[in-house]
């Protein structure tokens, strides 16, 4: 298989300690170029991480014609513009979550993204990893009984830093666009259905524009179960998940972070104790990079399609209201 030559769209943190590494060690994939708004940072990026080529803005990347692919790690609220420009340039798109700003923008991209007939995914590397599959077997063989819950968490504290983008409402800021979407995520990947309600309570700190710095929910699924979660930025770190059911219990102490050692073991508990499930020690943004690449190149169908990623909108949606509003919220 030829490599898929990627292009990147920005110079955030991510890209730079994540999802570019995770490309440069796939099997599918290299790093051709880089784009900045000011070509000195390009440079400097693309010189620190080996790619081959800088660009001074991201239009002239988009106009390259041996870019194949591009990976959007922008602020929310520019993802809408750049993945339809991406589009619209014939490129392969993999862009950061959360997709968008609203389910709307997101289903305006995925369209936008069908016309052009290109690639779509959202980067939600932690789905991609094995121990995922391992959970959802376990969670089908009974081994835990029937499912009667699922508690999330993912944390952090970075509050002092004032200038963050991450504490600006109007571009797609807060705690549950950040990281409320992973537990929210996770929640309908392993029931394998949509929530029916949300109900949420946030912190909008003032000295923060008004952003929900922390928010705790829970999402009403079918037959009884729901997801109980919160997410912070304004908390000690924690990223967990519990999945409980009438004869045990999945405990998952680094659920959304993948340390590559024996961090990333989850432990199950049964009537008959604790066993510790060891997984593999896998890079999964470069599982993510393979799965994206295996579908332009074998046209094998994504693992999670750009559809997944506007149902997580609308959830996201429904919990963002709720929080303003103080209410219960019905996703339709």
């Amino acid at each position: 298989m030829n490599k898929i030559r990627w292009g990147i769209i920005g110079c955030a943190g991510i890209a730079k300690r994540s999802v570019i590494p995770g490309i440069q060690q796939s099997e599918t994939g290299e790093v051709a170029a880089i784009a900045s708004r000011g070509l000195e940072k390009a440079k400097q990026t693309a010189e620190q991480l080996n790619i081959p080529t800088a660009y001074g803005s991201y239009e002239e990347l988009l106009a390259d014609p041996t870019i194949e692919a591009v990976y959007i790690p922008l602020p929310n609220h520019l993802h809408k513009e750049w993945v339809i420009r991406a589009a619209e340039a014939g490129k392969h798109v993999l862009c950061e979550k959360p997709l968008a700003i609203n389910a709307e923008e997101a289903q305006q991209m995925l369209e936008a993204c069908e016309k052009a007939g290109v690639v779509f995914a959202e980067a939600f590397m932690y789905r991609y990893h094995p121990r995922y599959t391992t959970i959802r077997d376990i969670i089908k063989s009974g081994e835990i009984g029937e499912l009667r819950g699922i508690h999330g968490t993912f944390t952090f504290n970075n509050s002092k830093d004032m200038n963050n983008i991450r504490y600006k409402q109007e571009w797609g800021g807060g705690s549950l666009y950040d990281v409320g979407v992973y537990p929210i995520s996770a929640a309908r990947m392993l029931l394998n259905e949509e929530p029916k309600t949300a109900a949420v309570h946030a912190l909008l700190s003032e000295e923060h524009d008004h952003v929900d710095m922390m928010a705790s929910g829970i999402l009403e699924f079918n037959r009884g179960v729901a997801l109980t979660f919160d997410c912070g930025m304004w908390a000690a770190f924690r990223n967990t998940l519990e999945v409980l059911g009438t004869e045990g219990r999945i405990e998952v102490p680094s659920a959304f972070v993948v340390n590559q050692d024996e961090g990333d073991n989850f432990f199950v508990y049964t009537k008959d104790g604790r066993r510790e499930v060891e997984v593999p020690r896998l890079n999964q943004y470069a599982l993510q990079a393979d799965a994206i690449g295996r579908t332009i190149r074998n046209e094998e169908p994504l693992p999670f399609p750009a559809s997944d990623a506007v149902l997580n909108m609308k959830v996201l949606d429904a919990c963002l209201t709720s929080a303003r509003e103080r209410r219960r919220v019905e996703i339709n």
